[in-house]
């Protein structure tokens, strides 16, 4: 079968293997016919050669994290043939640390864990894979275009859960939400912040492509300036962009009691001349939380698969900026200037 693989560490080492292996019964026992995976930063850092890791015995790492599959058979009953369902990407450690022993390996404290197409476990970017049933998210068959954006919008369920367990903290009324970066965590994470009731304004750098008209699709604000320049203190802040200037302008921007969520990774490398001291007095006085949110566990995925049968599909297909075919692969992992979220096809 077909699956396109990296050699990890190795720069441009992209390529679609014709004879892949059948995936092992060991991996699960619900065999998956791929229908598509989305592409992510992640998936262009593999390729780069700036991190990943091939499976035990094998040089090559199988990419995907973003899937959606049909399901072709499953012994367990937990699915039915020709149920649409993505696959959890995380398996908890082996140890395991207190939060995977109890379904949360999203917060593993020991780095054991192993994630599909990034970290010792194949990925999804083959003709079939296999998944064990606590790992096989089901869809509703509506989201058959757009199934491949349950792996983000779970990040973004999980920050969303972490942001309002802080806010549980006191009483806690939040109005407004900022969310930095309209890339697909940020539009995913501006549409959550809508289905909430919320007054949401996204910041963005893009002045021209479908950006701008996604966010006011959703009711949102589109800002195109600095965060200093914004005139409100957002309640909620979830920053997706990891630039460090950024980083720090919301932190300053939050309003008291506010909540700032960061899910952006920065490259690191970079100084930036800042008042340290000033920020620790404005979080401290005004009650202020800082955290960091990356991955997901199961009740996030659950919970983002709610989201997206909730939300307006045609909105959804519209974060799809390009389809490509998987025997034109290497068109799928090259960027280009207006892309949101480009898809890898393997089968209608």
């Amino acid at each position: 079968m077909r699956a396109v693989t990296v050699t990890p560490g190795v720069a441009d080492s992209l390529r679609l293997v014709e004879d892949h292996p059948e995936p092992s019964p060991e991996e699960g026992s619900i065999l998956v016919e791929a229908l598509s995976v989305g592409i992510c930063g992640t998936d262009h850092e593999i390729i780069a050669g700036e991190y990943g890791e091939a499976p035990p015995g094998t040089d090559r790492l199988v990419l995907g994290h973003e899937s959606l599959g049909r399901v072709l058979e499953d012994p367990t009953g937990t699915l039915q043939p020709g149920d649409l369902v993505a696959g959890i990407v995380r398996r908890p450690d082996p140890v395991p640390c207190p939060n995977c022993a109890v379904g949360e390996w999203d917060m593993c404290r020991n780095g054991q864990f192993t994630e599909h197409g990034i970290k010792a476990l194949p990925g999804f970017a083959r003709d079939r894979w296999r998944v064990q049933p606590r790992f096989a998210v089901g869809l509703d068959r509506a989201l058959a275009p757009v199934g491949m954006l349950l792996e983000p919008t779970s990040v973004v369920a999980k920050a969303w859960d972490h942001i309002e367990r802080i806010g549980a903290r006191a009483e806690w009324q939040p109005q407004t939400v900022l969310v930095t970066g309209a890339g697909p965590i940020g539009l995913l994470a501006a549409l959550l912040a809508t289905q909430r009731g919320l007054a949401v304004h996204v910041l963005d750098r893009s002045t021209t492509g479908p950006k701008p008209e996604l966010v006011r699709a959703l009711g949102a604000t589109y800002h195109t300036g600095p965060v200093s320049e914004l005139d409100f203190a957002p309640d909620v802040v979830l920053e997706c962009t990891g630039a460090p200037v950024v980083v720090l302008d919301v932190m300053c921007q939050a309003g008291p009691t506010g909540i700032v969520c960061l899910t952006g990774v920065s490259s690191g490398g970079r100084t930036i001349d800042f008042d340290a001291g000033a920020l620790n007095r404005a979080l401290v006085l005004e009650n202020n939380v800082v955290f960091g949110s990356v991955n997901a566990n199961r009740r996030h995925w659950d919970m983002a698969a709610e989201a997206l049968t909730r939300a307006d599909q045609s909105w959804l297909s519209s974060l799809v900026t390009r389809r490509v075919p998987v025997e034109a692969y290497a068109e799928a992992y090259t960027s280009e200037p207006d892309d949101i979220k480009v898809v890898l096809e393997f089968a209608s």
